[in-house]
C-alpha cells in the first residue's frame, strides 16, 4: 500500500461499507450516462442528426470516416470489394490493413455491422457517443485510484473530461480519436496497478487494449500518463528501492502490451513510410498567451490554440488546489508544476514533435491536448477530494477572474463563453461551499451535478454552433436518397473482376467507392501508396491534398487502361444529380505481346508516349509546339500556339499545374491547381475541325512552365479498335479473392500479362504455379511475363509489416503467459505452504 502523509489523509468515511461499495459501482455508470447525456442535449438543441435533420458528417468524419466505417459494413456482411488486407474499390486497387487499424479498430465501430447500410450514420454516431461514456466511466474510476474520496463527486468532475473541449473540437468528428479518451484513463488505472505492485498481467493487457484501439492517441496517452506517474513516484514516501521496483513493472507491463499489439504499429508505420508524403506543414509558433489561456474557459471557436477546456467546476478546483494549505506543500508544487510543464510543451516546437510522432500534424498541432485535460481534471479532484474551504474557493475565484480579464480580448470569447463561465463560476462557486458546510448531502450533489451537464451541454452547442457557421465546417451529405440512389447505379453495372464500375468525381465525400461500392479511382487516406499516386498522375489522373486525395480517370482513354466498363458523372438537372454512362473496355486483366517494353526498359517523352506503351498501339500522335528541350516557359499575358493534329481527333491538354485560361476549339478551361496540392490532372479540349489545324492560347498573369508537349490527339475509332484487340486476346477467365487476383489465358499464350492495379510493394506473382515473384511494371501497373505453357497467372498481395509484427506479438504474448503461469504457481505453492502450516 502506498503511504499518505496525515495532511493528505483521506477524509474520515460517512456512508456505511455497504452503501459506498453500491455508490462506487453506480457512479461510473451514473457519470457516463450524464456525460452521454450532456453530449445528446447539445446535439439535439442544435438540431443535427440523429435528433434533427442537419448533418454531421463534415470534414473528415463524412470524407473518410463514415465511407471507410461503410466498407468496414461492407466486408462484415460479405459485399466489401477485397478483404482486411486489400481494398479493390478504391485507387484502382489499394492496400487497406494501415487504414483498418488507424480509422476503424475503435472496438465501437463495429456496431455499425449491426444497423442497415443506409442507416450507418447512426451507427457512426454511437462510436463517438459511447466513447464518450466510457471514457466518462473510467475516468471516474481512476480518479478513485488517484486518491480516495466520494464516489459521486468524482462521476460529476468526469463529465468534464468526457465532454472536454479536446473532444467537441478535436475528437467528435474522428471516431477512432476517441478511443482516446478511453485510453488515458485505462493507461491510469494500469499504471496505479504498477504502483502498487498488482495485475501485472491485466494491466498489460489493459495496455494492449489502447494501442490496438488506436495507437496515435495511446501513444499520447501512454506518455501522459507516464508522467502522471513520475509525479506520483516523487511524491510516495516508500523506500526509493521500492519506487524504482513499481517503475520497473510499469515500464515492462507498458512495453510487453504494446508489443503484443505490434502489427497497429509495424503496418501502419511501413504503409506511412511508403505513402505520398503529406504536404509540408509549417507550425507558426506558439499561440497568443490570451487565446490559450481564453481556451480553459467553455463556448468559445478559436483554431489555433490547444483545446483544454474541461468546464467551470474544474477550472475553479483547479486554481483553488495552489492555495490549499490542507494538502501538503510539496504535493501542490509537483501537480502544478506538471500542468505547466505540459502546457508549455505544445508550445515548443520539440516537444509538439514529441507529443505527435516526431511530425507536426495535418490540421491542428495540438491534438495531444488530452493529456493536459487529463491532468487538470486529476488536479481539480485531488483539490475537490481534500475539501476546499471558503479561503480556497474565493482565492480561485480571483484568479478564474483574472483569467477573465486576461481573455476577455481574445476573438475565442463568445457572447455564450462569458454566459457559461459567468453562471457556471457562480453556480459551482456557491454549491462548492456549501458542500463543504454541510458535507455531500443528495440535494447538493443533484444540484451540481445539473449545474455541471447543463454547462458542459451548454459548451458543446455554443461551440457547435460558432464552428458550423464557417464554410469549411459545412457537412456533407453522405448517406441519402441521392447518394443511395448512386450506389445502387453502380451496383447494377458492377461485372468485377472482368471490368470496373467507377462512382467517378461525383463526390458525396472524398472515398466514394467506399461509400457507393464499385471499383473507382478516388481515394482519400493518410497511406495513399507513394506509387500509386505516383502511377496515376504520370497516366494523367488528378489529385488533391498533395497526392492524398487521388482522383478518377474522366477521360474515355483512361478509363480504358483501368477497365472501367461504367461510370458515374455529375448533371445537376438529373434526378439524383448524376448520369450514368458505360462504355466498351478492356477486362482488368489484358495481354501486350512479346517485346513490350517495361518501364525499367524505356522512359516516355510525355503522358501520352506513356499510354501508347501501355496500351500497346500508337494511340495518340503528339503535335510539336516547340523545339526546345525541357519544358516550354509561357511569359505573363497570353501565349498562342498552333497546332496540327488529324481530323476528327479529340485533343487532349496535359498541363497538370499550369493556372489561368486555356482557349482552344471553341472551350475555355480555368484550371487553377495549387503545387503540389491539386491538379486536374489530363483535361480534354475537343474535336480538331476538318483543316487540322487548331490553336491553343494560353493566359495568365504569372509566367509559368508547362510540358515540352502539352498536347495530345486520339481517335475514337482507334480506340475502340484498341480496346477490341486487347478483348480478343484478353484471358479465358479473370477472377479476384480478397487480395489476390488469377487469369487464365489459353495455353501457349506469350507476352505480358498486365493486370490494372497499381503495382505497390508487396504484390507477387506466380506463373503456371511456379515460384512467387515481385512483378515489373508498365506505366506503374502490375507486368507479369507469361512462360508459354499453362499461361496462368496468380498474385496476391503480401501486406508490409505484418508478419513481423506479428512474430513480435507471438514473443510478448509468450511472454505474458510465462508470467500469468508463474505468478498461478506461485499464490498455489504459497497456499499449499500456508495449509502445512
Amino acid at each position: 500500500m502506498l503511504k499518505t502523509s496525515p495532511r493528505t489523509a483521506p477524509a474520515p468515511a460517512g456512508p456505511g461499507p455497504a452503501r459506498l461499495r453500491a455508490a462506487r459501482r453506480a457512479a461510473p455508470v451514473a457519470s457516463s450516462l450524464a456525460a452521454m447525456s450532456a453530449y445528446c442535449l447539445a446535439t439535439a438543441v442544435q438540431g443535427t442528426y440523429p435528433f434533427g435533420g442537419r448533418s454531421r458528417d463534415v470534414n473528415d468524419l463524412g470524407n473518410q470516416f463514415v465511407p471507410f466505417h461503410a466498407h468496414l459494413w461492407d466486408l462484415v456482411h460479405g459485399q466489401g470489394g477485397g478483404d482486411l488486407l486489400f481494398n479493390w474499390n478504391s485507387g484502382y486497387g489499394v492496400p487497406f490493413l494501415a487504414d483498418f487499424l488507424t480509422y476503424l479498430m475503435n472496438p465501437f465501430s463495429w456496431l455499425v455491422a449491426l444497423f442497415p447500410r443506409d442507416g450507418l450514420d447512426l451507427g457512426v454516431f454511437l462510436v463517438t457517443l459511447l466513447s464518450i461514456g466510457l471514457g466518462t466511466a473510467l475516468m471516474t474510476v481512476f480518479l478513485g485510484r488517484l486518491r480516495p474520496g466520494p464516489p459521486w463527486l468524482r462521476a460529476i468532475l468526469a463529465v468534464g473530461y468526457g465532454v472536454s473541449g479536446w473532444v467537441t473540437y478535436d475528437g467528435w468528428s474522428d471516431p477512432m480519436w476517441m478511443w482516446g479518451l478511453v485510453s488515458f484513463p485505462l493507461i491510469g488505472i494500469a499504471t496505479d496497478w504498477a504502483l502498487h505492485r498488482r495485475r501485472w498481467v491485466a494491466g498489460t493487457l489493459l495496455v494492449t487494449a489502447c494501442w490496438a484501439g488506436n495507437f496515435y492517441t495511446a501513444a499520447m496517452a501512454t506518455l501522459g500518463m507516464g508522467l502522471i506517474l513520475a509525479v506520483r513516484l516523487l511524491l510516495d514516501t516508500r523506500p526509493v528501492r521500492e519506487r524504482g521496483r513499481a517503475m520497473v513493472r510499469a515500464a515492462t507491463m507498458t512495453a510487453t502490451g504494446i508489443l503484443l499489439a505490434a502489427p497497429v504499429v509495424t503496418v501502419p508505420y511501413l504503409a506511412s513510410r511508403a505513402a505520398q508524403p503529406a504536404p509540408d506543414e509549417t507550425w507558426d509558433g506558439p499561440p497568443d498567451a490570451r487565446d490559450y489561456l481564453a481556451h480553459l474557459l467553455p463556448g468559445g471557436y478559436f483554431t489555433s490554440t490547444p483545446r483544454v477546456c474541461v468546464g467551470v467546476l474544474a477550472l475553479l478546483l483547479v486554481l483553488a488546489f495552489p492555495f490549499m494549505r490542507q494538502v501538503a506543500r510539496r504535493e501542490r508544487a509537483a501537480w502544478c508544476a506538471l500542468a505547466v510543464l505540459v502546457a508549455l510543451s505544445y508550445i515548443w516546437r520539440p516537444t509538439i514533435l514529441l507529443w505527435h510522432g516526431l511530425a507536426i500534424p495535418n490540421g491542428s498541432p495540438y491534438r495531444a491536448a488530452l493529456a493536459l485535460t487529463t491532468i487538470l481534471v486529476a488536479i481539480a479532484w485531488l483539490a475537490l477530494s481534500n475539501g476546499p474551504g471558503p479561503r480556497e474557493l474565493l482565492l480561485g475565484t480571483g484568479l478564474l477572474a483574472l483569467l477573465l480579464v486576461a481573455a476577455s480580448t481574445s476573438p475565442y470569447m463568445s457572447s455564450g463563453t462569458w454566459i457559461l463561465a459567468l453562471a457556471g463560476l457562480a453556480a459551482s462557486g456557491g454549491l462548492l461551499y456549501l458542500l463543504h458546510r454541510q458535507g455531500p448531502r443528495t440535494p447538493l450533489l443533484s444540484a451540481l451535478a445539473a449545474a455541471v451537464v447543463l454547462g458542459t451541454a451548454g459548451a458543446a452547442y455554443s461551440t457547435s454552433e460558432i464552428r458550423d457557421r464557417q464554410a469549411f465546417w459545412h457537412p456533407k451529405t453522405t448517406l441519402d436518397a441521392d447518394s443511395l440512389a448512386a450506389r445502387a447505379a453502380v451496383r447494377a453495372h458492377n461485372t468485377w473482376p472482368a471490368g470496373r464500375s467507377d462512382p467517378g468525381r461525383h463526390e458525396f465525400g472524398d472515398n466514394d467507392p467506399l461509400l457507393l461500392g464499385g471499383q473507382g479511382g478516388s481515394y482519400y487516406s493518410s497511406y495513399v501508396p507513394a506509387r500509386t499516386a505516383t502511377t496515376l498522375h504520370d497516366l494523367g489522373a488528378g489529385w488533391e491534398i498533395g497526392g492524398r486525395h487521388l482522383l478518377a480517370f474522366t477521360d474515355p482513354v483512361g478509363r480504358a487502361i483501368m477497365g472501367t466498363v461504367s461510370h458515374l458523372e455529375s448533371a445537376a438537372d438529373a434526378p439524383h444529380g448524376f448520369v450514368q454512362s458505360t462504355e466498351a473496355a478492356p477486362p482488368v486483366v489484358t495481354l501486350r505481346p512479346p517485346g513490350t517494353p517495361l518501364d525499367s526498359a524505356t522512359p516516355d517523352a510525355s503522358v501520352f508516349d506513356r499510354r501508347n506503351r501501355v496500351l500497346g498501339a500508337p494511340l495518340y500522335t503528339v503535335p510539336s509546339l516547340s523545339a526546345s528541350a525541357g519544358d516550354l516557359h509561357l511569359p505573363a499575358g497570353t501565349t498562342t500556339f498552333t497546332a496540327r493534329c488529324a481530323r476528327g481527333t479529340t485533343a487532349q491538354l496535359y498541363a497538370p499545374w499550369y493556372s489561368g485560361t486555356v482557349r482552344a476549339l471553341g472551350v475555355t478551361l480555368h484550371p487553377d491547381p495549387l503545387r503540389p496540392m491539386a491538379n486536374p490532372g489530363l483535361l480534354t479540349l475537343g474535336a480538331v475541325p476538318a483543316s487540322g489545324e487548331f490553336t491553343v492560347a494560353f493566359g495568365s498573369a504569372k509566367s509559368q512552365d508547362i510540358p515540352r508537349t502539352p498536347l495530345g490527339c486520339f481517335s475514337r475509332g482507334t480506340l475502340d479498335r484498341v480496346v477490341h484487340a486487347l478483348k480478343a486476346t484478353g484471358p479465358d477467365r479473370v477472377s479476384a479473392g480478397g487480395h489476390s487476383i488469377q487469369a487464365a489465358f489459353p495455353p501457349g499464350t506469350t507476352g505480358t500479362a498486365v493486370i490494372a492495379v497499381p503495382a505497390v510493394d508487396g504484390w507477387r506473382c506466380q506463373v503456371d504455379g511456379g515460384a512467387a515473384r515481385t512483378p515489373g511494371t508498365l506505366g506503374g501497373l502490375i507486368a507479369v511475363k507469361l512462360a508459354g505453357s499453362g499461361s496462368r497467372v496468380a498474385c496476391s498481395y503480401h501486406t508490409p509489416g505484418l508478419k513481423s509484427g506479428l512474430v513480435v506479438s507471438g514473443l510478448a504474448l509468450a511472454t505474458l503467459l510465462a508470467v500469468a503461469i508463474g505468478g498461478a504457481l506461485r499464490t498455489r505453492t504459497c497456499r499449499s505452504s500456508t495449509g502445512k502450516h
